[in-house]
């Protein structure tokens, strides 16, 4: 809420702020509206406004704190929602799969019925699709029991490594 005051204490617009600090008027406009704010996207900001970082991010831990508290799920309960959306976005894909397979096979018999073109790229979304299913409904397991929470540990550690080099 700061940042916005501050941007038109300024008199900038959005827009030359957002141009200033290197970021996109939209994230610009999220952070504006109590949306939390990288820390790197905090310094640029302060650069731009001329003021300090902790002034910036002491105002988005107050946000943090404002707002209502997120309801804690069981592990249980979170490794259900993920599957759910996982099967979700297999849909989607699905759905957009015969969809731009059916407006290619449109323009195929439009501009050259005597070749099928269209099957190529069907079979090669296809084959990708086929995959995307057969993980989404645990046929075949890819990367291997743990892998994601492994890759997590590892994010999880680069990003507090790079908190403390910051502070």
């Amino acid at each position: 809420m700061i940042i916005r005051k501050l941007r038109i204490e300024k008199g900038f617009s959005q827009e030359q702020l957002a141009l200033m600090a290197g970021i996109s008027v939209r994230t610009l406009q999220r952070i504006e509206r109590g949306a939390k704010a990288s820390p790197e996207t905090l310094k640029c900001l302060a650069a731009a406004l001329n003021t300090e970082f902790n002034k910036l991010r002491k105002d988005q831990d107050m946000i943090a704190e404002a707002t209502i508290p997120e309801i804690k799920l069981s592990e249980d309960e979170q490794e259900a929602m993920e599957y759910v959306r996982d099967i979700q976005a297999f849909y989607v894909h699905a759905v957009q799969y015969v969809a731009v397979i059916g407006v290619l096979l449109i323009i195929n018999l439009v501009t050259s019925p005597g070749y099928l073109w269209f099957l190529w790229a069907g079979f090669g979304w296809g084959i990708g699709l086929i995959v995307h299913g057969l993980t989404v409904f645990e046929v075949i397991n890819l990367f291997g029991d743990n892998w994601e929470k492994r890759q997590i540990a590892k994010r999880l550690a680069k990003i507090r490594s790079n908190r403390n080099e910051d502070t």
